[in-house]
């Protein structure tokens, strides 16, 4: 039996990474707190991206894998892509079919039912059943 290889990571990297996460943890909640008006979307979604890097990167040994791996989580990643246009293009299409509702993915959009029943015809009412 061979013995075990050395760590791909050394525990000093380890807590680096997890001390960057914290502190990007508390900047993204810090930030929350603040109205930034336009610049709390680009915020809220730049830290994230740096964080899920910083796992993808250490966490998963993808920095220190071989080559192979590198292919396949930019496969995911594209995969992602695409499927996150294709839900998105779904989204913001709804309201360009012509002849329906603009924007009827909002609530109440739809035309509120009525609760007239349509008058009722000779064949169809109950006493020319008997």
């Amino acid at each position: 039996m061979t013995p075990p290889s050395a760590p791909i990571v050394s525990r000093k990297t380890y807590v680096w990474v997890w001390v960057t996460l914290l502190l990007l943890l508390a900047l993204n909640w810090g930030l929350a707190q603040l109205n930034l008006g336009r610049f709390n979307l680009v915020a809220t979604l730049a830290i994230p991206f740096i964080q899920s890097l910083l796992m993808i990167l250490y966490l998963m040994h993808v920095r220190a894998g071989p080559a192979l791996t590198r292919v396949f989580v930019a496969a995911g990643f594209i995969w992602l892509i695409i499927m996150l246009d294709l839900a998105l293009s779904d989204y913001f299409t709804r309201g360009a079919v012509p002849g329906m509702m603009r924007r009827s993915w909002e609530h109440g959009a739809w035309p509120t039912p009525t609760t007239e029943f349509p008058a009722q015809t000779p064949a169809s009412s109950p006493a020319s059943h008997r």
